[in-house]
Parts: C-alpha cells; sequence; structure tokens
C-alpha cells in the first residue's frame, strides 16, 4: 500500500462491488458518477491494485477486487462499531413493501442492503399498497416502496412495470367462456386494474382463487387453477402470458414509488442504497 484507507472511499466501493454499477452506486451516495469513479480510481492507487473492471455494458471485480471486498466489510463494520459504542441496541428501518412490487429481487435487495449497513436492523412488512400507506401516513412505517395509487402524489419512482396475464402452459381457456382468475383480494390494486380492463373488453371472469399473498396466487396459476395478472418483471418461470394468444386486453403500466419521510442520516444512507439496488434489480429483469 502507498496510502491510507478513508471510509468514505472505502464505503464507495463496496457500493459499487453491491450494486454492480457506478451509476446505482453514485445514487446510492448521493453523488455522480464521476465522483464515484474517482474514488476508486484512488483507492486502487493506495491498494495498488485494479480493483474493478469497467466495460459499457458491466461492472465487476477483478480478482484482486474480489478478495479486498471482505477486507473493506471488515473496516466498514469496525467503524459502524466504534461509531455505535457501547449501544447494543442498533438503529431500526420500518419498510414496507408491496407484495405486488417486491419481486425476485427482493432476496438480493435485503442482502445488498444488509452488506453496506451494518448499523441498521430491518423490519420489513409485506402486504398491499393502499394498506402500506395508510401505516405509513399514520407513522408506523419509516418508508414504504408501493405501487402508484390513483391520486397520490410524490414518492421516487423506482420502475414502471407492464403486466401480463400469466397462466401454467396446460391451461385451457377458450373466447367466450369465462376467464378463471387467480388473484389477491381487495383491495389490491392490481386486481382492480385486471378485473376493470376485462369487463371493458367485455369478457366474462370468475375468481378461481383468491390468495393471501402473491406466492400463493403465483402457485394456484402454476397448478392451472386460474390466470394471475401480474406484472413480467415478477412472474416466475414455468409461467406463460397468454393474454396476446387469447385477446385479452392490455393493462396499464404501473408506477413502483418509494414514500419516505427519514431525515436519520443512517437510514436515509440506507434508505437511498435501496433505492439503488431497486432500480438496478428491476432494470435486469
Amino acid at each position: 500500500m502507498t496510502g491510507t484507507l478513508d471510509i468514505p472511499t472505502v464505503q464507495a466501493f463496496l457500493l459499487v462491488a453491491e450494486l454492480q454499477s457506478f451509476t446505482r452506486a453514485a445514487e446510492a451516495l448521493g453523488t455522480t458518477q464521476a465522483a464515484v469513479s474517482m474514488k476508486l480510481q484512488r483507492l486502487e492507487a493506495v491498494v495498488g491494485k485494479r480493483l474493478v473492471e469497467r466495460s459499457p455494458r458491466a461492472v465487476r471485480l477483478t480478482e484482486d477486487g474480489a478478495a479486498f471486498l471482505q477486507s473493506a466489510r471488515a473496516l466498514m463494520e469496525a467503524h459502524d462499531r466504534a461509531l455505535l459504542g457501547e449501544r447494543s441496541a442498533r438503529q431500526q428501518l420500518s419498510l414496507g413493501i408491496s407484495d405486488h412490487a417486491a419481486g425476485p429481487e427482493l432476496v438480493p435487495l435485503l442482502e445488498r442492503l444488509n452488506a453496506v449497513s451494518s448499523q441498521l436492523s430491518f423490519a420489513v412488512t409485506i402486504g398491499f399498497s393502499r394498506d402500506l400507506l395508510d401505516a405509513y401516513d399514520a407513522g408506523a412505517l419509516d418508508a414504504v416502496i408501493v405501487r402508484r395509487e390513483s391520486g397520490r402524489r410524490g414518492g421516487e419512482k423506482l420502475a414502471e412495470d407492464s403486466f401480463g396475464w400469466f397462466a401454467s402452459p396446460r391451461l385451457k381457456w377458450r373466447r367466450g367462456e369465462s376467464l378463471r382468475l387467480a388473484t389477491l383480494a381487495p383491495p389490491c390494486g392490481v386486481r382492480a386494474i385486471a378485473v376493470r380492463a376485462l369487463d371493458k373488453a367485455g369478457i366474462a371472469w370468475n375468481e378461481a382463487f383468491i390468495g393471501g399473498g402473491v406466492s400463493a396466487v403465483v402457485a394456484a396459476a402454476l397448478a392451472g387453477l386460474g390466470v394471475a395478472p401480474l406484472a413480467r418483471r415478477i412472474a416466475p418461470p414455468g409461467m406463460i402470458d397468454i393474454g396476446a394468444e387469447h385477446g385479452l386486453p392490455a393493462m396499464p403500466l404501473s408506477k413502483v414509488m418509494l414514500h419516505s419521510k427519514i431525515g436519520d442520516p443512517v437510514k436515509l444512507a440506507a434508505l437511498r442504497t435501496l433505492a439503488a439496488a431497486f432500480r438496478s434489480a428491476a432494470a435486469k429483469t
């Protein structure tokens, strides 16, 4: 080594490693891509090794970068412990996520958040967008990731989803028959969008399955019980979109929004990382 490591530079490296993007790391830090790039260049000069390989389409760690990653995490954890002093209880970030917005990125999202936010513990609630917004407005949640409700203003857009009519490949349905649906119960906003589109198109429907969560709805659709209206981003392998083949109506795009009034700097930093990680994961699906 030819110098001294500083915490902001190591933090930038960790975010680039976790988010696999200079752009998303800059979003998380509230700075510019050029500033993050300069930090990484300084870090590489200090350690005397190339840590990151950059290309127009991807960012990945070199072998030396992967080896340095564990040391970087240990340094940040020691730094956070020093800041916390004798306090044993960590701060808690309470987060609500709409079931229809969570998608397959939820696990890697939380893993990335935990990797760069050792000062925080997390309480995550999965539910309907409307219920989560009510809890957020009442002060029961620090932040929510929800589908935009009609008339609701503000928030930060994380993704914009298109929807399809997903079913098991073995499901049989003919135009003129009542379409069997697998949905969440009201007040699910996605259910409301779907049935509104069917009614407008003059397609009869009935609810063959009503689930308490998207995972149950997906299981029912995979079992052939019905058709599930789902964002393409969250539809799992094994399901097919039968909409075009059967002339089912298009559904409008839906925005996934982040709402927060957090002022605490530790929680705010974690939330910026969360938003960047969500965008990064959603863009890959």
